[in-house]
């Protein structure tokens, strides 16, 4: 049985809640939307901050509460024992999203949303799990229905992956970006399976 996780102030998620907070500001403010989004048009002439900023804006407010509200319950689910790696993921792992949207999937123009790190970090926290525990059955679901998700939504062709609709018809669901976050945080968690077997509290 494992030990009950600490609580208290300082394994609050606040990097989650900080991100949460800019998000529902963008969303309050639907003008910004065109100068934050992912555009690979506006990358390629070098404005470099949609790489972080894109992953706030959202297509509607079914779509920022369904994938703001992911965030949050990962982020108090991952305070107490992996937060260094929250941390790290919230500055890195939209760097990486972007990197494989812009070079591998070029007809991608636009992307917005925080379910592919959303979907990141459940990974780490579905094989960290697991790693404690390898004859526990709960983590192994909740992989193969990610895994289930990302075939379903390969097979939709970008028009499945769930019940949100986006406030622009012409917005798919960026699958890639889902795939790039999944491996993002696979390569996090083999150092730590084959090195040091967990973060430590911070």
């Amino acid at each position: 049985m494992e030990p009950a996780l600490p609580t208290g102030r300082r394994h609050r998620p606040w990097i989650c809640l900080a991100a949460a907070a800019a998000a529902l500001l963008i969303q309050l403010n639907p003008a910004w939307r065109d100068a934050l989004l992912y555009d690979r048009a506006a990358l390629a002439r070098g404005e470099v901050w949609r790489v972080w900023t894109g992953h706030l804006v959202h297509f509607g407010w079914p779509h920022f509460v369904a994938d703001t509200g992911l965030l949050l319950i990962l982020g108090w689910l991952l305070a107490a024992r992996h937060a260094r790696f929250t941390r790290l993921a919230l500055a890195f792992m939209p760097v990486f999203i972007g990197a494989a949207l812009y070079w591998l999937d070029p007809a991608m123009p636009r992307y917005g949303g925080l379910s592919a790190l959303d979907l990141g970090l459940l990974v780490y926290l579905a094989l960290q799990g697991w790693q404690r525990n390898w004859a526990d059955w709960f983590w192994p679901a909740v992989l193969a229905i990610y895994v289930g998700e990302i075939i379903f939504e390969i097979h939709q062709g970008g028009r499945g992956g769930g019940m949100i609709r986006f406030d622009d018809p012409s917005i798919q669901v960026a699958t890639s970006a889902h795939l790039a976050s999944a491996a993002c945080a696979l390569l996090c968690w083999l150092p730590v399976r084959f090195g040091r077997k967990q973060d430590p509290p911070r």
